[in-house]
């Protein structure tokens, strides 16, 4: 594949870098981003807001050149307010795509990089929030014509002509053989109300590419769960296989080197193709580096061995919002999520948020998948988006608006003689509930959450034809997830195991599984979180081997057809296990 085995190690330059370095301080920057890095492929951008002369882009791609790597382009639709012209209402420079003058510099832009290049990727500025008053008039124009309201449909439409009329077509006119990938960010859950329109734009670029920056989840403004850098990876792939053409991640806005460095292992368990570095000129210098450097022969070993990601498939359709990253939160707690736009209809295991609830025959589908035998969990901001719609044909949990702070838990397992064995552990700060009112014996509350005298099921079974369906009370904030003891967690995760393989143990450690019998833990660097040591459950397992360390382990003990197996679990530290049958 390149200078690593599983992935090509590829960094972005930025336009104002290439319209200013010269070859002295590129040649010094480039030793030392060389000395920890094998790249195998950089893309030079032409263009952000600024144009580099067609001089210092020859004098770039040479310099890369000479030391064996590729050279791709780049393009941000990014433009600065002319001087003297009033501004528009528009966050970071993006285009106004009514605006004549700025949709004539992007198409000159997208020839020039066409141009010169055979292959460009578009940054993630490729969307539109400008409300000036010419947007205004064509989104109310549209709105008329199509019975619609709001910016979304209008974007939606918009973006897609622009992405044919003023990047595919000029680039193409310039050069016929160039193909271009479009880099989708972080913030799916917002993409439709900007224009981005992957359900129509993958039909028109060349590839497409995934955004995986989670940065510090505390205090930036996007606060995105790290579990993101993976199932991000995982729906695009599933969109439209083979052509997700990578991960990318940043530097920014991460204040504890393994923050920065978690991006890089989650995007590597999702098996990119490339492992983008956004970008060179904040690599220079730059205390991560020679740490990405050392982690990445690593997640190579690692790799080596690894399959393909599979999961409990999270359906999120085209154009979905609701519940936002509830699956990443989800993930940061043990279980194994992958995404998806298309209903699983033949996944072992499913998982049905309120963005699901977008589908309008969700229910419909979700009816048939349970009757065929499937396992399906839906959340309680499903159920709510759900109501009306038939979900009340498949359970007799209700949500009328009640809120319980609960802070006690009482978990049900069962003996081995099958009557049930209750525990009731105790969380160290509370957390507020949904309360998901169900009758009693027809439906039943595995998990519940108390206060006082008070209850109410946070987990919860349903049988419908051969299928079961398992409600999930999400709490207000989804991070409180963290504070259900893991008594409970180890429960929810029991009732869905993944290829027979379940997680028992505390919150913020994820489990990534493979096709191959294969399968990675990684503890995360968080506060109060301390090594541990695990038990992984795995279903007509005889043994684990650590492949990368050469180690074998035997289990703790066998129940019936299941092993168990004791794990340390190191904050920070990811490691692959094989089953041996």
């Amino acid at each position: 594949m390149g200078n690593y085995r599983n992935f090509k190690l590829v960094t972005y330059f930025v336009a104002h870098a290439a319209a200013r370095v010269t070859r002295d301080e590129l040649e010094r920057q480039l030793d030392f981003v060389c000395r920890h890095l094998r790249l195998d492929k950089v893309y030079l951008e032409p263009w952000r807001g600024e144009l580099a002369s067609a001089e210092q882009i020859e004098m770039i791609r040479d310099a890369f050149h000479r030391r064996g790597i590729e050279v791709a382009g780049g393009l941000t639709t990014v433009i600065p307010t002319p001087e003297g012209a009033k501004p528009k209402p528009r966050l970071f420079d993006t285009f106004c795509y009514n605006d004549p003058a700025m949709r004539a510099k992007l198409k000159e832009v997208s020839a020039f990089i066409g141009e010169r290049f055979d292959e460009f990727i578009i940054d993630d500025f490729f969307f539109t929030d400008c409300a000036c008053p010419d947007c205004l008039r064509e989104r109310d124009a549209y709105n008329r014509a199509h019975g619609t309201t709001g910016w979304q449909d209008y974007r939606l439409d918009l973006m897609k002509r622009v992405s044919v009329e003023d990047v595919i077509r000029p680039a193409k006119a310039a050069n016929p053989n160039v193909k271009i990938t479009i880099k989708y960010p972080n913030w799916a859950e917002s993409y439709q109300e900007t224009g981005y329109n992957p359900a129509e734009q993958r039909r028109l670029f060349d590839m497409i590419y995934t955004g995986t920056e989670t940065r510090d989840p505390v205090t930036t403004d996007q606060h995105l769960p790290r579990y993101l850098s993976y199932s991000l990876m995982t729906y695009f792939e599933n969109m439209w296989p083979g052509h997700n053409g990578g991960g990318w991640f940043d530097t920014f806005d991460t204040h504890v080197t393994e923050h920065y460095l978690e991006q890089a292992y989650l995007t590597a368990f999702s098996r990119p193709k490339e492992m983008m570095l956004f970008c060179f000129q904040s690599l220079v210098d730059n205390m991560y580096t020679p740490a990405l450097g050392f982690q990445l022969d690593r997640l190579d070993a690692l790799l080596d061995h690894a399959g393909s990601p599979v999961g409990i498939a999270c359906y999120l359709p085209d154009n979905c919002q609701g519940e936002d990253n509830a699956q990443d939160f989800l993930g940061m707690v043990g279980l194994p999520v992958v995404c998806t736009p298309y209903f699983p209809e033949k996944a072992e295991t499913i998982l049905l948020t309120r963005s699901s609830a977008c589908d309008a025959d969700v229910v419909d589908r979700l009816d048939a998948y349970l009757r065929a035998g499937g396992t399906a969990v839906v959340t309680t901001g499903f159920m709510e988006a759900a109501r009306g719609r038939g979900i009340e044909n498949l359970t007799s949990i209700r949500l009328r608006g009640r809120r319980m702070e609960a802070e006690r838990y009482r978990v049900e397992n069962r003996s081995p003689e099958g009557w049930p064995a209750c525990v009731y552990p105790m969380a160290q700060r509370p957390a507020v509930f949904p309360v998901a009112e169900f009758r009693n014996n027809a439906t039943w509350a595995v998990v519940k959450a108390a206060h006082g005298e008070e209850s109410c099921g946070i987990w919860l079974r349903d049988y419908c034809g051969d299928g079961t369906l398992w409600t999930l009370a999400m709490p207000d904030a989804f991070p409180d997830l963290y504070r259900i003891p893991a008594e409970a967690l180890s429960r929810i995760r029991q009732s869905v195991p993944v290829r027979g393989l379940w997680l028992e143990g505390p919150a913020r450690i994820s489990l990534f599984v493979y096709d191959n019998d294969t399968f990675v833990i990684y503890p995360y660097v968080m506060e109060g979180v301390q090594r541990e040591v695990i038990r992984v459950h795995a279903a007509g397992a005889a043994a684990l081997v650590d492949p990368v360390a050469g180690k074998r382990v035997e289990p703790l003990y066998v129940r019936g057809d299941e092993a168990v197996f004791e794990l340390p679990a190191m904050p920070g530290r990811f490691t692959l296990y094989r089953i041996e049958r």
